[in-house]
């Protein structure tokens, strides 16, 4: 299959799940009062996204099961022990913490927008982007504890969520000092990356495993899939910032630059003797011009620091597909490995 025809493939998968999420979050996180905490709260769920993480719950859900995708009612999914559970439940918990992560990256970072739109702190208030922040990480807790499975399974999963959350703090906590650090090494990075970013999608495996009643061999193998698949999505994107207009990234392109955002990008064009530090000249992403950015690209592009970062993430790509041989040999596992290929082949 060609890689068009791949990406198609995949796009159509995630779009069917999209939806199936979009309406779980509608349902799950509806307005109430206080009317404008709850319109904080649902601003970033109704300005759209991809839907990613939640996804490969989904999917991982259906390959353990080994069912026809989209064949069964994720309301009542079947269990390997035989019981029903509420997969779209715990899929949609974890984008709820991925909206929370956003809302509150967005007032560390002053960003303007998110998602095409105004990012919550500047729709609203910091104050109020802070309380939708923290009413999302509540919501998530609630809805991964309302799944129907195993009493045992059950704790396991909110468990692992809770210490995923830890680890985006520790994430966030060492991406913030890198930010004031010198000597940061490629190693380094990639933990930051893994914390703050690929264990979200070690736990919409992990979780959607655990719940299914999978050993501990399958959850291990799938947790390492998410991670893999998600420091490489990561990368991808740390390129993508670089690389696509801003109108289509939904923020300012090259912000991570500006804001001296220590990437394996950057890293790798210290150690080819590129002055990483005055590649840009502007005081904030606002100040910044298009011709100044593109002149940044192109140093670091002749570097071979953008081909260092694709190829690395091309080599975790790789590994998170090998660990997806504890699954049945059906479509969702198929699924699963062509959406690890995308998460590094998109454009944006």
């Amino acid at each position: 299959m060609s890689s068009e025809a791949t990406e198609e493939r995949v796009l159509e998968a995630v779009a069917e799940r999209r939806e199936l999420v979009n309406g779980a979050l509608d349902e799950e996180i509806p307005m109430q009062s206080p009317e404008r905490l709850y319109e904080a709260t649902r601003h970033l769920l109704l300005a759209g996204g991809k839907r990613l993480r939640p996804t490969v719950s989904l999917l991982t859900a259906e390959a353990l099961a080994d069912v026809e995708p989209l064949s069964v009612d994720y309301r009542s999914f079947p269990a390997l022990d035989g019981t029903e559970i509420d997969m779209l439940a715990a899929a949609t918990s974890i984008e709820v913490i991925q909206s929370f992560t956003l809302i509150h990256d967005d007032i560390m970072d002053d960003d303007d927008l998110r998602r095409g739109v105004p990012a919550v702190h500047k729709a609203y208030d910091t104050e109020m982007a802070i309380l939708a922040g923290d009413t999302l990480y509540a919501k998530a807790f609630e809805l991964l504890s309302e799944t129907g499975a195993d009493p045992a399974n059950g704790i396991d999963a909110v468990r692992r969520l809770a210490t995923t959350c830890t680890q985006i703090c520790e994430g966030q906590a060492l991406d913030v000092e890198f930010e004031h650090r010198t000597g940061v090494i490629p190693d380094e990075y990639l933990e930051m990356i893994e914390l703050k970013t690929a264990v979200l999608y070690g736990a919409a495996t992990a979780t959607a495993a655990v719940l299914m009643g999978a050993d501990d061999e399958t959850v291990e193998a799938l947790y390492r899939y998410g991670i893999d698949s998600g420091r490489a999505f990561q990368i991808q994107d740390d390129v993508l910032d670089l690389t696509v207009p801003s109108e289509k990234l939904g923020k300012q392109r090259g912000s991570d630059l500006v804001e001296n955002k220590e990437t394996l990008i950057t890293l790798h064009a210290r150690q080819q003797g590129v002055d990483v530090d005055g590649l840009v000249d502007a005081d904030d992403v606002e100040s910044v011009s298009e011709p100044e950015i593109e002149a940044a690209v192109s140093e670091l592009d002749a570097a071979g620091s953008i081909d260092y970062a694709e190829a690395k993430a091309r080599e975790l790509t790789e590994n998170a597909k090998d660990h997806l041989a504890v699954l049945p040999d059906n479509e969702a596992r198929t699924l699963l490995s062509d959406l690890a290929e995308y998460l590094i082949t998109r454009g944006y």
